[in-house]
């Protein structure tokens, strides 16, 4: 099991000192900083799996913080801790990006639950950003793709096929699906023989015609070997 890095920004040392014990009985590291100042510095050492941030801090707001957190690493889950519980407050967290906003006062097991939450989500998000089986690496967020170590250039579409493909592995996607998902630009009518003739080109390129298999009158499946 990895152990995830948490980074907490509170300047309360009783309320950060609580937070960083119930976060490190759970099997994580934590790293605690009371200002803004402190955490940017952090930030430029280690890339956290989740920030825990209160929004009054002693150098500046919270909020205006979590907007440049999010331009720069917006895969970093970012939990607001506040004592501000009017909706607009709330609304406003989120606005600004916030993946989830606990108000004080709140219990410590509820806390480490929603912590758990967002990491398993965005270790759900990056499981479908990279893939390596059936002898293929294909690294969605770095545009690497590469079977052993030979690399291809894909298109556009081609990546997006692959990657519904590779999401749904040993499933099959139909064929009204994937056109749906793959031509997002509104167009109101797009030509069945588009996705044949991307889906002929991907499968060539890969060299996979025993992986992308046609589903004769429904769609494809990327069929992974036993």
């Amino acid at each position: 099991m990895v152990n995830e890095q948490i980074m907490i920004i509170e300047d309360d040392s009783e309320l950060g000192r609580g937070l960083a014990t119930a976060l490190k009985n759970d099997g994580k590291t934590v790293i605690r900083v009371s200002t803004l100042k402190g955490a940017e510095e952090q930030l430029l050492v280690f890339k956290p799996a989740l920030i825990l941030m209160d929004i009054n801090l002693p150098d500046g707001n919270g909020l205006d913080f979590l907007v440049k957190v999010k331009k720069t690493y917006p895969e970093i889950p970012v939990i607001m801790l506040t004592a501000n519980d009017t909706d607009e407050d709330i609304v406003r967290g989120l606005d600004r990006g916030a993946d989830d906003y606990i108000t004080k006062p709140f219990s410590l097991s509820v806390l480490r639950a929603r912590v758990n939450t967002q990491l398993r989500r965005n270790s759900s998000k990056a499981s479908e950003e990279y893939y390596e089986g059936d002898g293929y690496t294909f690294d969605f967020a770095n545009m690497i793709f590469k079977r052993g170590e030979e690399c291809f250039e894909l298109s556009k579409t081609e990546q997006k096929i692959l990657r519904i493909l590779i999401v749904n592995r040993g499933m099959t996607v139909k064929r009204n699906e994937l056109i749906d998902k793959v031509w997002t630009d509104g167009a109101d009518y797009v030509d069945e023989n588009a996705l044949s003739v991307s889906i002929k080109r991907l499968r060539d390129k890969l060299g996979a015609k025993d992986n992308i298999k046609t589903v004769y009158g429904l769609g494809y499946s990327w069929k992974t070997e036993k």
